[in-house]
């Protein structure tokens, strides 16, 4: 029996949270996608917010403030790429420290702005003193076929865009205390493209369901397995790696802003080969939904134990 959208969340202490607020309100459907979906007279509203938090999401020594603000940006535009919207503009909240300059709060939205580019401009927000640095973005965008988490049926292929582990090894040089030699490298962590163009040519193509890789694959492949109701099955020798990247440590890669999509079984490698001519990414299939539950991974053809994805209320 297929779980109410509202609960319908994969595992973590983070998604208990999540399931135990939902159950105290009243909206009928549709939490726990990544964006809120309104239909708006022959097309769909479609919204979404996203927090980041000195600390927790950046560090002002590892990042310059416009580089804060365009990672906060590309984060918010990620969830409407996971839709295939296309973006009108966002809102967005700064909290400030008292020590902070009114240069840094125009060089973040200055970082804001650059990666949100001219088709989403600021439409406004608010402006707050705060302990730490706080950049809150609410996205809009509009999605003739807004692609769910819940959509996936067995037989589907699994497929996800680019390649993953580079945010992970980039994180790693900077915990080491130096910036990644390789600039490409680099970007993975400080400057990420939302994939917005990719999300849309798949919603044009036949996605059956959708998701952002910011948790990690494995994390995020889970919850489109809970919301769609069907088991995905992912051959961890598939998945496309960064070089100097293990497959199991790739599926564990949170804030990728990859793409992880189901398509139809019809979906094949002439499809991906236009997807790459359009979007210049790469489009990989690295399993199958199944009838059952949850997430499956093997690694020559052994199960393998699903790594842990990002959980920002684990102990």
């Amino acid at each position: 029996m297929r779980v109410s959208p509202n609960l319908a969340l994969g595992p973590g202490r983070e998604f208990d949270r999540l399931r135990a607020i939902y159950q105290r309100l009243k909206t009928p459907s549709g939490l726990g996608d990544d964006c809120a979906v309104i239909p708006f007279g022959k097309t769909n509203l479609v919204v979404s917010i996203d927090l980041s938090v000195e600390g927790v999401h950046f560090r002002t020594d590892w990042l310059d403030y416009k580089a804060i603000g365009a990672r906060a940006a590309a984060g918010a535009l990620s969830d409407l790429a996971a839709e295939g919207a296309e973006p009108l503009g966002l809102l967005v909240s700064l909290g400030l420290p008292p020590s902070a300059t009114d240069d840094i709060a125009a060089d973040v939205m200055e970082g804001i702005s650059r990666k949100a580019g001219i088709a989403a401009p600021v439409l406004g927000g608010d402006l707050s003193r705060s302990e730490k640095y706080l950049v809150d973005i609410c996205v809009l965008g509009r999605a003739a076929r807004p692609v769910r988490r819940s959509g996936a049926r067995v037989g589907d292929g699994v497929w996800v865009t680019g390649r993953l582990g580079g945010a992970a090894l980039a994180l790693r040089e900077l915990q080491a205390g130096r910036r990644a030699a390789d600039p490409f490298l680099a970007s993975r962590y400080d400057d990420p493209e939302p994939r917005l163009a990719a999300g849309r040519w798949l919603a044009a193509h036949g996605a059956t369901a959708m998701i952002d890789i910011s948790d990690g694959l494995a994390a995020d492949a889970a919850h489109v397995a809970a919301a769609s109701g069907v088991a995905l099955e992912i051959e961890l020798e598939q998945v496309p790696c960064w070089e100097g990247v293990e497959p199991l440590a790739a599926a564990a890669s949170g804030e990728e802003f990859e793409l992880l999509a189901t398509l139809p079984a019809s979906f094949g490698s002439d499809a991906a080969r236009d997807f790459r001519l359009t979007t210049a990414l790469d489009l990989t299939q690295i399993g199958t939904c199944a009838v059952g539950e949850g997430l499956r991974l093997t690694l020559g053809g052994r199960p393998v134990p699903p790594p842990p994805g990002y959980d920002h209320f684990a102990s």
